[in-house]
């Protein structure tokens, strides 16, 4: 299968934020789209909206059985799957002693063992079918430390070493892994981060549209590059500050600072609207 041909691309935490972007962005683009998610009803009224190009169905990412079952139905519908973009995350703000430890296993299972069992579920069938392409959804903040946010990021900078591991485990497989690198976007998410005083640093640079980061994604179905960092230069720039922990408290406490000036303007912003 060439880059330019029509792919079937298996969205999870596609009803909402970058996921639901991403399958418009790909249906655009005359790709296939399964939208999976756990919230069964918003991931089906989306399908329903981009047409014949794609179907819903639901999956907790948790759950390894609901994984089998949904690649089944993938299959079976569209015959392959030619890219799974592991997605699916959650986020519980507040400093470390203030969020219940329910909440930290909540994100743990989520975003870091929900993505592994779709691994699991997906890899086996990739290599049988002689191709695939994993694409995992991870964060600036495998970077860098972002109060408020302590387990969200510790998910990530757990899912960049587990994805490269992977990469470099079945590198003589005929699979490509991209692993891409959001900054802060415009989703349901941040707008929950938005109600949280102590999540400021996430608002330190202003955030993109969700628009923006599908194209990266979609882009990358093609490409096929090892890495996407959106924008490219503050992610190297993240990445290099991240290094060197002096360097980085320096850059986190301006990050805070600019943060609490760009949240308060929203939060006025949007008291304005009607």
């Amino acid at each position: 299968m060439t880059g330019t041909e029509s792919k079937v691309v298996f969205i999870t935490g596609a009803a909402r934020g970058i996921g639901a972007a991403t399958a418009k962005e790909a249906v655009a683009r005359g790709h296939r789209v399964v939208l999976a998610d756990i919230d069964g009803g918003a991931a089906l009224e989306l399908a329903r909206s981009l047409g014949d190009a794609a179907f819903s169905l639901t999956l907790d990412v948790r759950d390894p059985a609901q994984w089998q079952a949904a690649l089944d139905l993938a299959w079976q519908r569209c015959g392959r799957v030619d890219v799974l973009i592991n997605n699916a995350g959650v986020v519980h703000t507040g400093y470390v002693l203030d969020v219940p430890f329910e909440q930290h296993r909540h994100t743990v299972e989520v975003n870091y063992l929900g993505n592994i069992a779709g691994v699991l579920a997906a890899l086996p069938r990739f290599i049988a079918q002689g191709s695939g392409h994993l694409v995992t959804i991870c964060s600036l903040t495998t970077y860098m430390p972002f109060p408020s946010l302590a387990s969200y990021a510790g998910t990530k900078h757990a899912l960049r070493g587990f994805h490269h591991t992977l990469a470099w485990e079945y590198r003589k497989q005929p699979l490509h892994f991209t692993i891409v690198y959001p900054p802060a976007v415009e989703t349901p998410m941040l707008q929950q981060e938005a109600q949280d005083d102590s999540a400021a640093a996430a608002f330190g640079e202003p955030p993109i549209a969700a628009e923006v980061m599908a194209r990266a994604i979609v882009d990358a179905l093609v490409k096929k590059p090892r890495e996407v960092t959106v924008p490219a230069f503050q992610g190297w720039l993240l990445r290099a500050f991240g290094a060197f922990v002096w360097i980085m408290r320096i850059v986190l406490a301006d990050l805070e600072k600019h943060g609490r000036k760009n949240l308060a303007a929203r939060r006025a912003l949007e008291a304005r609207r009607p």
